[in-house]
């Protein structure tokens, strides 16, 4: 049923949309079907997403709902990223293997890697964020002071906690498009190095500026690895330049 032929350098523009299409049918199609899962398993979902409040709060890590709407709004927004989620790798498969065949064979056989190590930089800073998300909100809790007592409501704590997973996950990808811009002759790995003062600078005023909760902790949680992502991304374009 889901049969797809290889894209051919030979195709034609419209055979190439018809593929594309074919193929990001088929993602969708995958991506609505871990979303009905995640709808069906929400409560377990939902206790997972809890946890590093009730670790920050044990003693007030329950949500406050004014809205009649908040459950199902709640349900859908966990049941919608989960499916997308968990989807990552099909969608990165497909995209590679659309991609591949009309690569020269040298490009062609660092594809794969490619698509590993973005799922595996990717689904990285998710789980960076997971862990880190506990000092998140002891930090909010205590900047507040002891006076406040912290019922959050669900899709708020869900919109920030989301917002960070998404882009812990896609900063990680930082050093795979260091190492593609290396590999396509952008630039080199003696140039990355000549700029790492500068380039340590940005990356420190860019976790500051891109994180959603602006604490400390999520800060130095994207700073750090993002400088050794840096060096690292000039030691593997070394590597991969001899």
């Amino acid at each position: 049923m889901f049969k797809i032929r290889e894209v051919a350098p030979g195709m034609t523009l419209a055979q190439h949309f018809a593929e594309a299409r074919q193929r990001f049918l088929i993602c969708l199609g995958v991506t609505v079907v871990l979303g009905i899962v995640c709808f069906v398993i929400y409560p377990s979902l939902l206790s997972i997403l809890q946890h590093p409040y009730c670790q920050a709060d044990p003693k007030n890590c329950k949500f406050l709902v004014t809205n009649p709407l908040d459950g199902l709004t709640l349900r859908i927004k966990i049941s919608l990223f989960g499916g997308l989620l968990f989807a990552a790798p099909f969608w990165l498969w497909h995209t590679w293997r659309f991609v591949t065949p009309g690569l020269k064979a040298r490009e062609r056989r660092y594809a794969l890697p490619f698509v590993l190590g973005s799922l595996v930089f990717f689904f990285g800073g998710v789980v960076t964020a997971y862990l880190v998300f506990r000092k998140t909100i002891q930090f909010l809790v205590a900047i507040g002071g002891h006076s406040l007592t912290t019922y959050y409501n669900p899709n708020q704590y869900l919109t920030l906690f989301l917002l960070m997973m998404l882009l812990f996950g896609l900063t990680f990808e930082f050093p795979i498009v260091l190492v593609a811009l290396e590999l396509a002759r952008v630039v080199s790995p003696a140039q990355l190095l000549r700029s790492w003062r500068y380039s340590t600078i940005a990356i420190v005023v860019f976790s500051g500026l891109i994180t959603p909760s602006s604490d400390p902790f999520s800060m130095f949680a994207l700073m750090i690895p993002l400088i050794v992502f840096y060096f690292l991304a000039i030691g593997v374009g070394k590597l991969l330049g001899r």
